[in-house]
């Protein structure tokens, strides 16, 4: 039998993408419309410190959906766009105070990163995006470009970074935890008769996954305390109201 834990992804991003949010921030923006015949007048929706978010933001937000395994069939509204773009512009503001170059990634784990959304992203698996003409038809049928991409990856994977170095150091997962969960939640996942693997072999894989329950809590009380004390002003009320996602417990791919 396969152990189905709690969250799908691996390594140091496995926190949540739409803790962040969904996480990308909006400081993409600026490159990622593509030329077009018709110009639009944007508009400003939201003040974030002093830092305006505009309705092309939300758009933005919404077509780059497309890469979030999580984000199917349309389902990110515009007000949780809004939300997300809340959450990671206040996020972002935090990394400038704290440290602007610290969480930064490498070209290549940037690259790394387009590699996994081309081959493993469902969306990408469909169309056939490990081919460059795949790739290149899933982005252009949803107004997106490789540097857009790249772009938009490169600050998601700066505030997982950011979450790692400031969330996850110094938290210590004991054994009697470690043997609780797998009593509690990993064994009853067998059926009767079911050859149960040994604490012994899935003790590390259980540490990983407690570690990022206590991350995912910590991130959410900070992120939660950052809106109460920034300065979060709505411009559009018909954005103030919908369905929202939750931004502690989200996952960040």
């Amino acid at each position: 039998m396969h152990i189905q834990f709690p969250f799908r992804n691996r390594g140091a991003g496995r926190i949540a993408w739409a803790a962040l949010l969904a996480v990308a921030a909006a400081g993409y923006a600026d490159a990622q419309t593509p030329a077009a015949s018709t110009q639009v007048l944007d508009r400003v929706v939201a003040v974030v410190n002093f830092r305006p978010i505009l309705w092309s933001d939300i758009t933005n937000e919404i077509r780059f959906a497309v890469l979030d395994p999580e984000e199917v069939n349309g389902t990110l509204t515009p007000q949780r766009a809004l939300q997300q773009l809340i959450s990671r512009t206040l996020i972002q503001q935090q990394i400038r105070e704290e440290d602007a170059t610290t969480a930064l990634p490498s070209d290549d784990e940037v690259q790394a990163r387009v590699h996994e959304l081309r081959t493993e992203l469902p969306a990408c698996v469909r169309a056939n995006c490990a081919s460059d003409a795949g790739w290149q038809a899933l982005l252009a049928a949803n107004g997106l470009t490789p540097t857009q991409v790249e772009s938009y990856l490169r600050l998601r994977l700066e505030i997982l970074r950011f979450i790692e170095i400031r969330f996850r150091q110094g938290i210590g997962i004991s054994p009697e935890e470690i043997e609780v969960y797998y009593r509690e939640k990993l064994v009853p996942q067998y059926g009767p008769g079911a050859a149960v693997p040994p604490l012994k072999a899935v003790a590390p894989r259980i540490q990983d996954i407690l570690l990022e329950e206590h991350v995912n809590v910590m991130f959410g009380q900070w992120l939660e305390d950052l809106r109460k004390q920034g300065d979060v002003e709505v411009m559009d009320a018909s954005l103030e109201s919908g369905p929202q996602k939750s931004t502690g417990g989200d996952h960040v791919e």
